[in-house]
């Protein structure tokens, strides 16, 4: 199934005369790596590039990522950190289509066989005396860590301690923990180009840290040869080239009572456009969650899962095929599912920087090939798919949550997240500083779930009835019918995130006022450390004479439209108001199709089209729909 790293080791030998005390600590971070470089003889442009793609040299404030790796060297400690997999953001029906429901999905367990590659702390804590507790949270012995591993495995590779970074690729490779050649080499590939590059950032503690750019480094190719790093891609496999990528199939079969698992056959892009691709985390760990995907019985599917540590890339199912992903049938049929390997609050803060890489490479491939404009109306995560009735709005998932990093991962596609229009326009992008932007959130700490949760970087703002931070939060009565928004980090209900549009309902000081489903939702947003940027754009009203219009979850056709032998699917309205004089920003037209799926076999599925014209609007976390007569189309500048 996987590809091992064709690397042949010696045994690991600890490093001789090495102590944890230190006659004075590093004054800050970019003093930490010279430190550690210097006393583990490895080039600090290496230790600062590897450190950059594990975490982009952030501290966490000690909070293990998603695959329990700690500080800025992403130290992991997995057998300290691992707990069953859950699903406590909600109990959707992944298929999302009420003619035939699934029932909720099984908890994952825990993995008892736990590699290497997630016990890296063990090994750190032998070379360098230092503690665990110091480890995750000691950004300077934390680096230490880091660069007593990296020595160890040059070492190990019968290299010397070279002032050559090029020399280092083996050990850069090897830091990776991939046992797949191409995961290996794309995690060295991105640290050498960071170093040729050079890179410069403040931190989420405010401590600035460089890398001045290396030219040359000549030795890498040498070892593209020694250690085998020349990886062939899988026929197949749809991915770049730049990233790796294997073919793990999800299971397809019949199984008894006519009944068949666990994604549908499907010939996208000619039966239908693919419009979305959906951003999920697993709630879990790598490799448990792909067992789930080879299990049919298991009632949920997904087309690529994408690994923490490293970014390397399994994919399930063909992207013309659909799988069971985002708990609404229309989506699920025009989209493509990502699953990331983490946890939305529990076990993880932050995400790899690796993962962040690999993952927005696929996502623009994905988005060239099928047409899929690259903004947050269509690159969704799974928390901004609107439920498909009322009766399954309560249930839709969380994930990715408010720790996923929406600017940094446009940045990434080359699409990145900017400002259009001055500063009284008509409609706004949320746009906090993700580093500095740490809002209140209880619910990170499953044992303690009342708690508040750490300061934590995050990418949403907080929405509240008037202008002011003590003013309760904004409703929505589809999430708690009759009661309040919650401050969880399970609950969007009063939350508005990074990329989204909003048009502008009102200002007053330092806030704004934003339409949010069917009411004046207010956010801080000072002009000095502005949450959002103009984003002039087109918006959508009533048509003048209607007190209000209907909003919808999925955009099916009208009943004349289906043929004989397909149920109609009824076109219900979700519990929301969209009333005259509320505007909503437009993300463009939505097709009118229902793909009628309900057998093995692909001769027998159907795509129904309607006449009837719906938009796509940003009406509060999720996206909605509504019918393009019953409203009037303007631009707001």
């Amino acid at each position: 199934m996987r590809r091992l790293l064709a690397i042949s080791l010696v045994a690991l030998l600890p490093l001789s005369n090495v102590s944890a005390a230190h006659a004075q600590e590093p004054a800050d971070r970019q003093q930490a790596f010279a430190a550690a470089a210097e006393e583990f003889q490895v080039p600090a442009s290496v230790l600062l590039g590897v450190s950059y793609l594990e975490s982009r040299w952030d501290a966490h404030a000690g909070r293990p990522s998603s695959d329990a790796g700690f500080g800025p060297m992403h130290l992991t400690d997995a057998a300290a950190f691992t707990s069953a997999n859950h699903h406590s953001e909600g109990e959707e029906d992944a298929r999302g289509d009420d003619g035939r429901p699934l029932p909720p999905p099984a908890e994952q367990p825990a993995p008892t066989d736990i590699p290497a590659s997630l016990r890296t702390m063990e090994r750190a804590a032998a070379l360098t005396g230092e503690s665990h507790e110091r480890l995750r949270t000691d950004d300077a012995a934390n680096i230490r860590g880091g660069a007593a591993l990296l020595a160890d495995y040059q070492k190990a590779l019968g290299a010397p301690l070279s002032d050559d970074p090029g020399e280092w690729y083996g050990a850069v490779a090897r830091y990776s923990g991939a046992e797949e050649a191409g995961a290996a080499k794309f995690f060295a590939d991105e640290v050498f180009a960071t170093i040729k590059e050079g890179a410069e950032r403040t931190t989420d503690d405010g401590e600035r840290v460089a890398l001045p750019a290396v030219p040359g480094l000549e030795k890498i190719e040498k070892w593209l040869e020694k250690l085998g790093l020349r990886p062939t891609r899988p026929d197949g496999v749809e991915c770049p080239a730049s990233i790796s990528c294997e073919w793990i199939p999800a299971a397809y079969q019949e199984l008894p009572d006519n009944d068949y698992g666990h994604y549908d056959l499907a010939n996208r892009p000619f039966s239908q456009k693919v419009d979305y691709i959906i951003i999920h985390d697993m709630e879990g760990y790598f490799l448990p969650s792909i067992r789930l995907n080879q299990d049919p019985n298991y009632g949920a599917s997904w087309h690529y899962s994408i690994r923490s540590s490293d970014g390397h890339i399994a994919q399930h199912i063909k992207t013309k095929d659909v799988g069971w992903q985002a708990g609404n049938w229309y989506v699920n049929a025009k989209s493509i599912g990502l699953e990331h390997e983490g946890f939305l609050a529990e076990g993880s803060a932050w995400y790899t920087e690796a993962m962040y890489r690999s993952s927005a490479r696929l996502v623009r491939y994905l988005a060239l090939k099928h047409g899929v404009p690259l903004d947050r109306a269509h690159i969704l995560g799974h928390d901004n798919v609107p439920g498909t009735l009322p009766t399954t709005v309560r249930g839709m998932h969380e994930d990715p949550g408010p720790f996923w990093d929406w600017a940094h991962y446009f940045q990434l596609m080359g699409a990145p997240l900017h400002q259009f229009g001055g500063p009284r326009a008509g409609s706004v992008m949320i746009k906090p500083d993700f580093a500095t932007n740490k809002p209140y959130f209880y619910g990170c700490d499953r044992k303690n779930p009342s708690a508040a949760c750490p300061p934590l970087p995050a990418g949403t703002v907080w929405l509240r009835t008037e202008p002011r931070p003590d003013a309760p939060l904004v409703k929505d009565i589809g999430k708690h019918p009759t009661g309040d928004s919650l401050y969880s980090v399970y609950d969007h209900s009063a939350r508005a995130g990074t990329g989204q549009r909003f048009a502008v309902a009102d200002r007053q000081g330092d806030w704004t006022a934003i339409w949010y489903l069917g009411q004046k939702a207010w956010f801080h947003n000072p002009a000095d450390a502005p949450t959002a940027v103009p984003s002039m754009g087109l918006v959508v009203t009533p048509k003048p004479g209607k007190a209000t219009v209907p909003v919808y979850g999925r955009a099916y056709p009208e009943q004349e439209a289906y043929p004989e032998g397909i149920p109609y699917q009824a076109v219900t309205p979700l519990q929301y108001t969209f009333s005259a004089g509320e505007k909503y920003t437009l993300a463009g037209p939505a097709a009118t199709e229902y793909y009628r799926a309900v057998t093995f076999n692909l001769e027998d599925h159907k795509v129904v089209r309607g006449k009837t014209r719906y938009l796509e609007i940003q009406f509060g976390h999720r996206v909605m729909f509504v019918k393009a007569d019953d409203v009037q189309v303007t631009f707001s500048g």
